[in-house]
C-alpha cells in the first residue's frame, strides 16, 4: 500500500487534487479505507482516464462520412436459422454436441451491475419476472446448463460439464455469491460455477475531475462489458479454462431471458466454418430500430451503433427488398480460448472507449450529499464486441427474435424490455411448444382456446422448465394429443407424473393419462378373461400324470389362471382405489417430492371431489383432462 504522501502526489500529478480535500475530516479508520482504496487506483493512468472522459464526452457522436465506407457481413460467413436447410442445421447441432460432450465448451455470462433501472438493489439476475414457477433469471440459466448437459450425456453416452463463469461486478459479487449459496447452485456443481469480478474504475465530471460519492469514497463504476478481458488476466480465468479443456466460450448478457445456452447450433456452426470469433444475430424489425449493427467498416468486422449510421445508409434494402444492414447485434458471441487469450495479453488496451453519461451522487464542496435530477458525469466504457476487429475469422449467425432475443432492461412502464415483455415472450414461445407438440388448451369451463397470431399474446399461460426441455424438444410423448386447462406448468415433477404415472410389461407401454382409462378396463377384461378360464378349468380340477410335462399341459390353464386371477385382480383393484381419490401412482408413491403438493398435508388431495365425482369424470368425461389449476388448501394462489 502507498502511503499518504505518495499518494498525495501522484493525485497532484494527475490534477486530481481535489480527491483529498476532506481529508482532515475523515476519522482514523476513514482514512486507513481511504488510503487503501486510493493505493488500488492505477494512479499513473488517472490522468489521461479523465482527459480521455472530458475529450470523448465533448466531442460525442454522430452519423459520419465513415459509414460511406461500410459493408455487410459477407454472405459466406453468416449462417441462418431460417435461410438454411434442415440437413445442415442438423450437422451444426451433432457438431456442438460433440464438443459440448467432450467438455470443450463453456458459457461465460456478462452479468452486470445491480437491478437499478428495473428498480431493485440486487443484481439483475436475482430478478424474477412473475413467472408461474416464480423463476429468476439465474435459475433460468442454470437449469438450461444442466439440461444441454444432459442431451449431450444422452447422445454421446459420456457425462459431460459445462462450466459457468460469471463476470461481475464489485457491487455485485458478494450478492451473487450469497444466493446461490442460498439456493445449492441451482443442482449444478459448485466447482462448475467460476465467478469473478471486473475492474471498477472513476466517475468523472464534464470537465475531467474525479466524482467523490463521500467525503472518503471515489464514485466508482464497472468498465464495462468489455473489461472482461482485463478481468479474465486479472483473476486468472483463461488458466482455468485450460486446465479444464475448454477450448469454446459462449459469451451473454444475463438480461436476456430467451437466452439458448450452449447452443448446439451455434457452437457447431462457428466451429465448422473454423471461427475464432462469432456473433449471433437478430435481423431488425425497422431501419431506425436502436440496436447496433454488426458489419464490416474499411473491411474490419465490427458493430455500429445506430447512432452513427445515416438513414439513407439504414434505410438500404436488397433487390428482395430485405434490409442490407440487418443484422442487430444481442450481445451473444462465440469465442475460441485462444482468441480470447490474444485478446487479453495483446489487444485490450486498444479497445475503443465508450461513453456513458450517468447521474451520479456526490458531495459538494461543502460536503454535502447532492443526488442530481439530470446526468452529471461519465463512466468510460468498453464493449465486449469491440474484438471483432482483431479475429482473422469472424462470423455471424442469424436466429429468430421471438425464440432468442428478450432483454430485461427497464421497470415495467416502459414501453420495450421490461418484466411485463420478457415474460410474455418466455411464456409465448412455451406456448409454441406446447402446441407443435400436439397439445390443445381449455378455459376453465373446459371450451377449447382459439389459437392467435404469432405476434400477438398467447390465449393460455405455459410455462415449460428449462429442466424438461432445452429448446422445444422431447414434447410429443408427454403433451401430444393431450388437452390442457391454464395455467399449465410443466415442471420436472409434472413431466415425471406424466410418464411415469404407471410402467406396465402387460401392454409395453407407459400408462399415462392419454391411456389410463383404457388401460383399467384392459384389466378388467383381462380379469373376466382368467376367471373364465378358472370357471372353465375347475370341472376336472387338477388330475394326475406320470411325468411333470405331462401334468403341466393338462393342467397349464387352471394352473395359470389360479396364479394370474389374484394379482390382477389387486392391481385392478389399486387403480379403482387410485381413481376413487382421483391420484396417480407417481403423487400417491412419491408426494414427499412432488412441487406442487408440497403445501398439502400428509393425506390431503387438492384434486379430490368425492368418490362418484371421480369415478364418473375418470370412466364418463371424454377427453383427456388435467388439473394444473391447483389451489391449496391454505389459501387460495394458483401454481
Amino acid at each position: 500500500m502507498l502511503s499518504f504522501e505518495e499518494v498525495k502526489s501522484s493525485l497532484e500529478h494527475a490534477g486530481q487534487s481535489h480527491i483529498l480535500q476532506f481529508w482532515p475530516e475523515l476519522s482514523g479508520d476513514d482514512k486507513s479505507t481511504f488510503l487503501v482504496e486510493l493505493s488500488q487506483l492505477d494512479l499513473h493512468e488517472l490522468r489521461e482516464h479523465c482527459e480521455l472522459a472530458a475529450e470523448s464526452a465533448k466531442a460525442g457522436h454522430s452519423a459520419t462520412a465513415a459509414d460511406q465506407e461500410i459493408e455487410p457481413v459477407s454472405s459466406e460467413f453468416i449462417g441462418s436459422i431460417r435461410k438454411s436447410d434442415q440437413t445442415a442445421l442438423t450437422g451444426w447441432e451433432n457438431e456442438g454436441f460433440l464438443q459440448i460432450s467432450q467438455n470443450r465448451v463453456a458459457v461465460l455470462l456478462l452479468a452486470g451491475g445491480q437491478g437499478t433501472r428495473l428498480g431493485v438493489p440486487y443484481p439483475k439476475g436475482m430478478y424474477n419476472v412473475g413467472l408461474p414457477s416464480s423463476k429468476t433469471l439465474y435459475q433460468i440459466q442454470a437449469e438450461r446448463i444442466r439440461k444441454i448437459q444432459e442431451l449431450a450425456n444422452a447422445k454421446h453416452g459420456s457425462k459431460c460439464t459445462v462450466a459457468w463463469y460469471i463476470m461481475t461486478s464489485e457491487f455485485t459479487l458478494d450478492p451473487t455469491k450469497k444466493f446461490f449459496q442460498e439456493n445449492k447452485y441451482f443442482g449444478l456443481d459448485p466447482s462448475d460455477v467460476v465467478m469473478f469480478e471486473q475492474r471498477m474504475i472513476p466517475a468523472v465530471t464534464f470537465d475531467g475531475k474525479v466524482i467523490l460519492q463521500d467525503k472518503g469514497k471515489i464514485a466508482m463504476a464497472p468498465d464495462g462489458n468489455g473489461g472482461l478481458y482485463r478481468a479474465l488476466v486479472d483473476n486468472k480465468v483463461l488458466e482455468d479454462m485450460e486446465k479444464r479443456g475448454v477450448e469454446y466460450l459462449h459469451i451473454y448478457c444475463v438480461d436476456n431471458i430467451l437466452v439458448k445456452m450452449a447452443d448446439p447450433i451455434f457452437i457447431g456452426f462457428c466451429v465448422s466454418k473454423g471461427a475464432d470469433c462469432g456473433a449471433k444475430v437478430v435481423e431488425k424489425t425497422y431501419p431506425a430500430e436502436p440496436v447496433g449493427v454488426v458489419c464490416k467498416v474499411k473491411g474490419v468486422y465490427q458493430v455500429v451503433e445506430y447512432s452513427e449510421l445515416r438513414p439513407e445508409t439504414a434505410e438500404q434494402r436488397d433487390p428482395g427488398g430485405e434490409l442490407v444492414y440487418s443484422a442487430g447485434n444481442i450481445c451473444n458471441h462465440f469465442f475460441t480460448r485462444t482468441f480470447l487469450n490474444e485478446v487479453a495479453q495483446k489487444f485490450q488496451g486498444q479497445l475503443k472507449q465508450h461513453v456513458a453519461l450517468k447521474k451520479v451522487p456526490f458531495v459538494d464542496r461543502e460536503g454535502n450529499l447532492v443526488k442530481p435530477t439530470k446526468p452529471n458525469g461519465i463512466k468510460m466504457e468498453k464493449f465486449v464486441f469491440d474484438v471483432f476487429q482483431f479475429s482473422r475469422k469472424f462470423v455471424a449467425f442469424e436466429v429468430l427474435r421471438e425464440e432468442e432475443f428478450s432483454p430485461l432492461k427497464n421497470a415495467d412502464g416502459a414501453p420495450l424490455d421490461t418484466p411485463t415483455t420478457a415474460r410474455r415472450s418466455l411464456l409465448a414461445q412455451h406456448y409454441r411448444w406446447a402446441m407443435a407438440a400436439g397439445a390443445s388448451f381449455l378455459d376453465a369451463q373446459g371450451k377449447a382456446l382459439t389459437p392467435r397470431p404469432r405476434d400477438e399474446d398467447p390465449p393460455a399461460v405455459c410455462e415449460i422448465s428449462p429442466l424438461v426441455s432445452f429448446f422445444g424438444e422431447g414434447l410429443e410423448q408427454l403433451l401430444g394429443q393431450k388437452a390442457l386447462t391454464t395455467p399449465f406448468l410443466l415442471d420436472e415433477d409434472r413431466a415425471k407424473e406424466l410418464l411415469q404415472a404407471h410402467s406396465s410389461p402387460l401392454i409395453e407401454n407407459c400408462v399415462g393419462e392419454w391411456n389410463h382409462r383404457w388401460f383399467v378396463l384392459y384389466l378388467a377384461v383381462q380379469l373376466l378373461v382368467l376367471l373364465w378360464g378358472l370357471h372353465m378349468a375347475c370341472g376336472s380340477c387338477f388330475t394326475a400324470a406320470p411325468t411333470w410335462q405331462l401334468w403341466l399341459c393338462g393342467n397349464g390353464v387352471l394352473l395359470g389362471a389360479a396364479m394370474l386371477s389374484p394379482t390382477v385382480l389387486l392391481l385392478l383393484g389399486s387403480h379403482i382405489y387410485l381413481v376413487s381419490l382421483n391420484t396417480t401412482t407417481w403423487e400417491f408413491m412419491s408426494r414427499h417430492r412432488i412441487s406442487y403438493l408440497k403445501h398439502c398435508g400428509a393425506v390431503e388431495n387438492p384434486f379430490d371431489r368425492g368418490a362418484l365425482r371421480n369415478l364418473w369424470g375418470f370412466f364418463c368425461v371424454l377427453g383427456a383432462v388435467v388439473w394444473e389449476q391447483v389451489y391449496f388448501w391454505e389459501g387460495s394462489d394458483p401454481i
